[in-house]
Order: C-alpha cells, then sequence, then structure tokens
C-alpha cells in the first residue's frame, strides 16, 4: 500500500511539474508572435521620451507632440490599433521592451551592441550627435575636449558616443534627461553638451544670444524603432508601413513641419 503510494506522489509530483512546464511554455508563446497580440488587443504600447523636442515633448495642452508622436500615430492608423505611450529613460527603455511592458521604443540609434539585444526596424527619421557650444569656445575634434566640462544624457547612444570618443580629462556630466543636459549648458553649469542636431538647433534658435553651435560630430546615426528579437511579422509590417509613408511623402510633411527641413536625399 504504501508502495502504491508512493507511486502515486511521484505520479501526482511529475504531473505538476508538467502543468508547471506548460504554464510557463504557454506564457512564453504568448509573446511568440507580438503583431497578433497587439492586433486583438487593439493597442499597440511604446514608449517615448517625454522631453526630446522636437520629436516629443508636452504641447501647450500637455499632451505629447512631435514628430515621433506623428510617426506614432500613423502607424497605429495605419495598424488600425490605438496608440499607449510611455514616458521612458535611457536606462530604462530596452528593459521595459525586453521584459514585454512596451511593444515598440522609437528614437532608438542602432549599434552593434543593441543588436545584440534587440532588433531594428527600417530607419524613420535622420539623426546626428553632435558636440555643441558657444561659438566663443574653440573645440574642432575630440582632442580639444581635454580639461572641458561636457553635459549628456546618461545612458543613451549620445553618452556611449561620447564616453568612446572623450580622451582622459574630459569632464563628463551625466544627467538623468534632455532637460537637465540643456539646463546644465544654457546655465553655463557646462561649456558643451551633447546631443542629437535637432534638439541643438532648438537651442540654438530660442537663445541666439549664447551662439551655440555644433563643435564637431560623434555619430550619424539616423534613428530607427526597436521591437524584441524573433518577432518577424512585425518587424516587417513597421517597415512595410515606413516605406509607405517615404514614398507617399507623409514623412517627409513630417520632417519639414518638426525638424524644418525635408529628408535628406537617399534617405
Amino acid at each position: 500500500m504504501q508502495h502504491n503510494n508512493g507511486i502515486a506522489r511521484r505520479h501526482l509530483v511529475l504531473a505538476l511539474g508538467l502543468a508547471l512546464a506548460l504554464q510557463q511554455f504557454g506564457s512564453k508563446l504568448g509573446h511568440a508572435d507580438e503583431l497578433d497580440d497587439i492586433t486583438k488587443a487593439g493597442v499597440i504600447k511604446v514608449g517615448i521620451f517625454e522631453d526630446f523636442p522636437p520629436f516629443s515633448s508636452a504641447g501647450t495642452d500637455l499632451k505629447p507632440q512631435g514628430y515621433d508622436i506623428d510617426v506614432i500615430n500613423a502607424l497605429a492608423k495605419a495598424l488600425n490599433v490605438k496608440a499607449e505611450m510611455t514616458g521612458i529613460t535611457g536606462q530604462n527603455r530596452i528593459p521595459s521592451l525586453t521584459e514585454h511592458k512596451l511593444d515598440l521604443l522609437v528614437s532608438v540609434g542602432v549599434s552593434d551592441e543593441r543588436k545584440k539585444v534587440v532588433a531594428f526596424t527600417a530607419p524613420y527619421a535622420p539623426y546626428t550627435i553632435d558636440v555643441m557650444g558657444p561659438k566663443a569656445l574653440s573645440v574642432k575634434s575630440a582632442a580639444d575636449l581635454v580639461g572641458k566640462s561636457v553635459a549628456v544624457n546618461r545612458g543613451t547612444l549620445e553618452d556611449t558616443s561620447l564616453t568612446t570618443a572623450a580622451p582622459a580629462g574630459t569632464d563628463i556630466q551625466r544627467f538623468n534627461d534632455y532637460n537637465g543636459v540643456i539646463s546644465a549648458f544654457l546655465a553655463g553649469q557646462v561649456q558643451l553638451m551633447v546631443v542629437g542636431n535637432d534638439v541643438g538647433a532648438s537651442v540654438l534658435a530660442k537663445h541666439p544670444a549664447i551662439e551655440p553651435e555644433s563643435k564637431f560630430q560623434l555619430l550619424n546615426s539616423p534613428s530607427a524603432m526597436a521591437i524584441n528579437k524573433g518577432q518577424d511579422k512585425l518587424q516587417a509590417k513597421l517597415d512595410e508601413i515606413i516605406a509607405k509613408m517615404k514614398q507617399d511623402g507623409s514623412l517627409n510633411e513630417i520632417s519639414k513641419k518638426w525638424l524644418f527641413v525635408p529628408l535628406p536625399a537617399g534617405f
């Protein structure tokens, strides 16, 4: 009798183990086709920088606006779903995607390091990373950063690019968002800042007295969208929508609206 009970208990343990394994496997399958998940839910969850004008920022009505916002809304319309936008930081955006809290990230610079973790769509926005400073300050290359203070947004591609290029003796000051970077620069807390050319242009337009200018370029990296690896159907669909927006001119209109210039030739 005890022998039979032992067998029964072992069978029960095996059954419970199998059920748990199937549950975990089913959970993983829940993310097997994110395009289907998005379509069924009627929502695409997108991570955005909330203080990244002209790509995204709060308008006078406190609603997000900008290049990224227009593109996200166009994507959602093409997918026939609603766009749910969530504010993220340079530090938490990749984990938010890989942990399936988000379906999509925008304004992501493509790098070999990031390709190991996420997949990328076709480029949808021109983007360069520049070292910017007042016209009166003589800086022509990375070598001239020695002894200079430079502000950068922590955990972003700008941070990686600056850290790679900056020689020893550069005073790199990292901030948690772009507002912190720009504020530090405008207040004279730092001599230089590393930002995208679009952000730099908006600072120049609003603060002509400082005469900020691009000193040199750290990287020319058109922005792409990031999705989880293995989502071939989602990637193909997003690439299809981006290609159509380029072809029908709607992406060019967004560029002229927010970046004040048309898309580069051959983009």
